[in-house]
Parts: structure tokens; C-alpha cells; sequence
């Protein structure tokens, strides 16, 4: 389209000579460069409006003194340009797609010639296929529908039919799960579409980091021995200093930290960039723990432990390099680049990712300071979180107490970049810092602690039942198969880089979240495993909830699978003081399953509290029993977390200080009793089950394991809410 020019000006600047007569002459005179004002002016009308009327043109032309033709022959020249802008755009944004897609083509083949079969070592067979054939088929015809419409367009943009492009070279969709999600997100005609990753390994082995540092060099060490030593005199101030740097909250007695002084105190943490989106979070308590201290600094500075002892916050946890090791064999001066996952129990807030330094140094005798501060690497992380977590020097102070005790005080300070909304149902969780905050740490490590030295003791302590489980082995065998039960649980629902979710129904407000992975851990059955989970606020405390959860009377009422039929305890093991801290094996009255027993831990403390349960057979846990190694009867739990909803408007609220209170002079179950005493708030639930799909290798994700699971999530809130009295809306 060429460009009008029946008045002069941008764009184009064409001036039309018409030869010969003095009527041109005058014209010519006429015709003039638009001012800098009029095309100013015309600028902000085609802006609101790139086609106006005769009446909008008329008004425009008295305005700027220029005639009616210019103003309308302006327009046109200027949607012309616009229109030549976007094509170009467009045209670019074409090819750098078909890149992207020919690179990802290139690495994907690459990474398949390093695939190893996981049952015999040896190469993938190429129809390892996981779907089934005819969701191949439709998503093949979707992709063919795909590629001929973005053929079109781009045969339109550039002028040229597509094939004439750089060929794409096809790979066989067999060997890969080719999710949907990848191809602009268009819905399927008819059949359902199934965004579904096959993850390789189940989480429990995935140490994969989703970004590994290249070799630090002498330089880079010598800069993080800084950060950390100035990290380390930081965090000794916030640990020692208290008003007006600490001030107790008058809704819930918790230590809230007054930036204002805090910037004072610390001018160079002003770099906070004043962005509207980032928040700061920062907690402090204090408490008893029944552990010694020299014992916790070794479990805090090994990763495999530091993940063992917060099974339900850390999701995953690796040293990536010593920097420095202690002094003469212990962990004064010792110094690591860390790589965490931290997670809430929900598929509904996604995990925080941190690579950071921890850094250990004993004051004097009987007290440790250990300090965590991120440390951020400038690397394009292709799994970039979905928000940016910082964290500011955190970390605690250990010190001895007698008999074996410690006083633990610890402080988490984080800088938060939300790029998405939190979910409504978890703000006041996270705003208020009880979602990833010092005190959910404390309390979590008082009862790991309590569920240690219970380990430690020896079997008399099972109660009335101890006749059941032998001897002290036995006991310390089936600890080990419970704990592994949770911590596959809390695995199993964490949205981290490597687990991705796909929302399924709208079976409630949030719907039923799914993921799927390929299980290949000796503790687990072999074969392919969907987990499913979703969260539901009930407006109950949390005590209320768990009570019902914990007691086996109640069982049927929300338990699909027992088909009502009653269950009876048949072992008991304390895990602690509070009696909800304990692992029992139940039976099922249910004559076609006599074999069949279920493997239940459940553990409850201020911050929240689980019930994880696991069909086992009675062989397994009469080996475990037995005290035989656990390590390998294959676990698939299911579960419940309860925690409260963090609604704070009831003066009753400071009875939820963990325990000690922070004088640290209580013992280390006080606070476990008060879980729950917020009388207005109400509790947010999540539920999650695993089923195997298949435990054949060429096992295929149909629609009906995906319908299994969803209905029986759905069918289990509406038992619960009925249960429990709360509308089932």
C-alpha cells in the first residue's frame, strides 16, 4: 500500500510537484512540515483512535490549522506504518520461535542418547510409550493443525511458503512425553487433554540442582568467606539486640522486626531496591530443644540430615562445595554453598529456591552461631521460580543446656519478589511469616528432636502394646519406615522445579492438582505413580480437624477405601509427649484383605500437623517388627495436612508462641497444646493420594487413572465435610 500524501509531514515526507502552473506554485506553498505540536497533537488522537470519523477529523483540522484531507491522508500514512511494524515484529518473533523449537529439537535428541533404562542399565527401547496410543494419535493431529496455521501465517508475514524454511527434524513422540503445554496452550477439540510430565526417579532421589555452578574460583571463595563473616556479625546483632530492633506483636506476642531501626542498624541492606513487589519477612523465636548441641551443629552442616530433620520445610537440601572445613575436626570456621527447596504442604504455594552460604562458628563453649545468606549466582536459570526469594543473614544460636538440652534461637529474614499473587487461601500464612518463618523451624525441630530421643530409648516406652513389637530394633525399624513414609508424602505434593502441577477439575474453588513421575526407588513400587492433591479451608481449628483425622473410630467416615468398615490399632509407638506424636499400625475389618495393614504416622505441633498412612502388607511390617532393614518394602502414602488459616482477630492468639514462650525455661512439648486456640480462624486442608498407574515398563497414563484419582479426592472432601458439618459448596 503506498503512502497517501495529500498533505506533507511525517511519515513519509512526500511532496508531490505538480508542473507548471502558478495554481502549483501556490500550492506548493501551502504544503509544509506538520510542527512538532500538531504531530504531537495527531500522535495522542491516533493513539485513542487510529480510525476517525469525518466529525473527529473536522474538529482535529480546526485545532491545528491544517486542512481536512491532511489530517485524514496523515491517518492513513501512520496505520500503514503501524501495520509494516508489527509484520516486521511479527516476522521476527516467527523465526525466533522455529529457533527455539530447532535448539530444544537439537538438546532433546542430545539427552536421549544419554538415557539409561532404569530396570536393566542398558539403552531406552524406543516404544517405552506411557500413553496411550490414541491421545498420541489426537495430539499428533493437533499438532499437524498447529503447524498449518502457524504455516500460513508465516507464509503471509514472510512471503514465502514454510517449507522453504530450515527443516525441523521430527523425533518419535514415543520416546518422549511431549506435554500439550508446549504448543500455545490450544485446548484439544474433542478429546481431554492431559498436560502431564513423566518425571524420571521419584522425588526422593531427584538431587538433580536446577542450576549447577561452574568450579568456584580461588577469588569467588575468598568473596564468599566475606559475605559470610559479615553475614555472621550481622546475624550475632539481630540474635542479641531486642527493642527497638525486635518488638512483640500485640496480635499474637510474635517478634516483629522494625526495618526502620533495622536500616539504621544496617545501612547496606538499603539495597532494597525500593521495589513495590518486594516484601520482607523476617521472624524470631526461641525455645527448648532435647538434643545436645554439639549433636545439632553436625546435623544443621550435613545436608542429608538437615533435610531428615525438616522432612515437612525442606524438600530438598545439597552442599554443592566445602569452602572452608572447621578447625582441628569440629565445624567452627566451617563454611558451605548450599542449594535448599523449602516448601509449604500444598500444591498451591510453590516451593523457594535459595543457593546460599552457611557459615558456622563457635562463640565460645557451649554456644554455636550458624548463619545462612544467599548467594546469588547471575545465571539464566531455565527453571527461573516464579518469584525471586533473597535470604537476608538468617540462621540461629545453639547453646548447651544441661542435661543434654539446648536453647535454640532462630531468626529468618527473607526479601520476597512476588511476580504472581499469593493464593487467598495461604496470604495471611505467608504475609504473617508462619508459612516459611522462624518459629514453623523451631517448632518442627522440637518435635524431630523429641521423635529422635524417643527413638533413642529403648522399647518400654510403647505403651500397653509393647508386647506387639518385640524388641528395640524392632521399634527403631518400623521409626525408620514411618519416617520415610512422611517424608515421601511431603515429596510427593511440593510444586518444585522438577514436580510440575496440572490443575484438573474444578471439583472446588481450586480444583484437583496432578502430576506424574516414573518410580524407580528400591523403597518404592516400580512402575509409573500419579500423585494428586488438593486444599480446602474448613471452618474449624486445626485441633478439631486433627482430632477427627487421628482417631480410628472416625476412620470410616472419611476413608473411601474402607469401604466403611471399621479399623482397629494393632501397634503403637510415642513419638513424643503430645499423644497425636505417634505411629500405629491399624487393621481394616475387612475380611478379602486380611494380609493388608495400614501403616499411619501423624505428628502435631504449633505450626500445623499430619496424618500420612500407607496400605502395607503383613509380612513387611512383621519384618520391620522384627527389626529387620525397612529400607526396602515399597511405600505409596496418602495423607492429610492440617494447619490454621492464620486469621489473628482473637486476643487469645499469644497462647500460639512456640514452645518456651522464648524464655526458653519451658520444655520443649509446651506449645504443642495449643495448637488450634485460635477461636475465629479455621483451617486450610490439603489432601493427597499417590496410585500406581502401572507397574509394567510400558505402562500407559489413561484418562481412567486420572478419573480414579480425581474422584477419589473429590469423593473424600465431600466425606470430611460432611463429618464433619461444614457446607459442602
Amino acid at each position: 500500500m503506498e503512502y497517501h500524501s495529500g498533505g506533507s509531514g511525517s511519515p513519509g515526507d512526500h511532496h508531490h510537484h505538480h508542473h507548471g502552473s502558478s495554481d502549483s506554485q501556490r500550492r506548493k506553498k501551502r504544503y509544509h512540515r506538520h510542527t512538532a505540536n500538531q504531530i504531537q497533537r495527531l500522535e495522542a488522537m491516533f493513539k485513542e483512535c487510529p480510525h476517525p470519523d469525518e466529525k473527529q477529523r473536522l474538529q482535529l483540522s480546526r485545532e491545528l490549522a491544517l486542512a481536512p484531507r491532511q489530517i485524514k491522508f496523515w491517518f492513513q500514512n501512520r496505520r500503514t506504518q503501524m501495520k509494516a511494524q508489527h509484520e516486521r515484529a511479527d516476522n521476527c518473533q516467527l523465526r525466533a520461535e522455529n529457533d527455539k523449537i530447532r535448539c530444544e529439537n537439537i538438546a532433546i535428541r542430545e539427552a536421549l542418547k544419554n538415557v539409561i533404562c532404569p530396570s536393566c542399565g542398558g539403552p531406552p527401547i524406543n516404544d517405552d510409550c506411557y500413553f496411550d496410543e490414541q491421545k498420541l494419535r489426537i495430539e499428533n493431529a493437533q499438532l499437524k493443525e498447529e503447524l498449518d496455521r502457524v504455516s500460513s501465517i508465516a507464509a503471509k508475514y514472510i512471503g514465502r511458503p514454510i517449507s522453504q524454511l530450515p527443516p525441523v527434524t521430527p523425533i518419535h513422540i514415543s520416546s518422549l512425553d511431549l506435554s500439550m503445554g508446549s504448543f500455545g496452550g490450544h485446548g484439544m477439540g474433542g478429546g481431554p487433554s492431559l498436560d502431564l510430565d513423566l518425571l524420571p526417579g521419584s522425588s526422593s532421589t531427584m538431587q538433580n540442582v536446577p542450576y549447577q555452578p561452574p568450579c568456584l574460583t580461588e577469588m569467588e571463595k575468598s568473596v564468599m568467606s566475606d559475605i559470610a563473616t559479615n553475614a555472621m556479625d550481622e546475624l550475632v546483632r539481630l540474635l542479641q539486640t531486642d527493642d527497638p530492633l525486635w518488638m512483640k506483636s500485640n496480635t499474637d506476642g510474635r517478634d516483629v522486626l522494625n526495618l526502620d531501626t533495622y536500616d539504621r542498624m544496617f545501612p547496606k541492606a538499603n539495597n532494597r531496591l525500593k521495589n513495590p513487589n518486594i516484601r520482607t519477612e523476617a521472624s524470631r523465636d526461641s525455645g527448648v530443644v532435647i538434643m545436645n548441641g554439639l549433636t545439632l551443629v553436625e546435623m544443621f552442616m550435613d545436608a542429608n540430615k538437615w533435610m531428615e530433620l525438616f522432612p515437612t520445610i525442606v524438600a530438598m537440601a545439597k552442599t554443592i562445595e566445602v569452602i572452608a572445613s572447621g578447625m582441628m575436626g569440629g565445624h567452627s570456621g566451617s563454611l558451605q554453598l548450599m542449594y535448599e527447596e523449602l516448601q509449604v504442604l500444598s500444591p498451591l504455594v510453590p516451593i523457594r529456591e535459595f543457593y546460599f552460604l552457611r557459615y558456622c562458628q563457635q562463640i565460645e563453649q557451649g554456644l554455636w552461631a550458624i548463619v545462612d545468606v544467599s548467594y546469588d549466582f547471575p545465571h539464566d536459570n531455565q527453571f527461573a521460580p516464579q518469584f525471586r526469594c533473597h535470604r537476608l543473614p538468617s540462621g540461629c544460636f545453639i547453646q548447651d543446656m544441661p542435661n543434654g538440652y539446648s536453647k535454640v534461637t532462630w531468626i529468618e529474614h527473607l526479601e520476597i519478589e512476588d511476580k504472581n499473587p499469593v493464593h487467598r487461601l495461604y496470604r495471611n500464612v505467608i504475609y504473617s511469616s508462619a508459612a516459611f518463618g522462624a518459629e514453623r523451624f523451631l517448632t518442627t525441630l522440637q518435635r524431630m528432636c523429641e521423635r529422635l530421643a524417643c527413638l533413642m530409648v529403648s522399647a518400654n516406652s510403647t505403651g500397653n502394646l509393647s508386647g506387639v513389637i518385640p524388641s528395640p530394633e524392632g521399634k527403631r525399624s518400623m521409626m525408620k519406615l514411618a519416617q520415610r513414609m512422611v517424608t515421601n508424602f511431603c515429596a510427593s505434593i511440593s510444586a518444585s522445579a522438577s514436580h510440575r502441577w496440572t490443575t484438573l477439575s474444578a471439583l472446588n474453588e481450586i480444583g484437583v492438582r496432578v502430576t506424574v513421575r516414573k518410580s524407580t526407588d528400591p523403597g518404592q513400587p516400580n512402575g509409573v505413580v500419579l500423585s494428586a492433591a488438593t486444599t480446602i479451608w474448613l471452618p474449624l481449628p486445626p485441633q478439631t480437624v486433627f482430632n477427627f483425622f487421628k482417631d480410628e473410630r472416625k476412620r470410616s467416615q472419611w476413608d473411601v477405601l474402607s469401604n466403611g468398615n471399621a479399623v482397629q490399632e494393632v501397634a503403637h509407638i510415642a513419638n513424643g509427649a503430645h499423644p497425636g506424636n505417634c505411629i500405629s499400625v491399624l487393621r481394616a475389618y475387612n475380611t478379602s484383605q486380611n494380609n493388608m495393614l495400614i501403616l499411619q504416622e501423624s505428628c502435631v505441633d504449633s505450626s500445623g500437623s499430619l496424618v500420612v498412612y500407607c496400605p502395607v502388607d503383613l509380612t513387611a511390617i512383621n519384618m520391620a517388627m522384627n527389626g529387620e532393614d525397612p529400607s526396602c518394602i515399597p511405600l505409596l502414602p496418602s495423607g492429610f495436612t492440617i494447619t490454621s488459616d492464620g486469621n489473628q482477630n482473637d486476643s487469645n492468639n499469644n497462647n500460639i508462641q512456640s514452645g518456651g514462650g522464648g524464655n526458653g525455661d519451658g520444655a520443649s512439648t509446651s506449645s504443642n497444646t495449643n495448637i488450634g486456640n485460635k477461636s475465629s480462624g479455621g483451617s486450610l486442608i490439603t489432601v493427597a493420594f499417590q496410585i500406581m498407574v502401572s507397574s509394567l515398563p510400558s505402562a500407559k497414563l489413561n484418562m481412567e487413572s486420572v478419573a480414579t484419582v480425581n474422584g477419589l479426592i473429590g469423593e473424600t472432601v465431600q466425606h470430611i465435610k460432611a463429618a464433619l458439618n461444614c457446607p459442602s459448596s
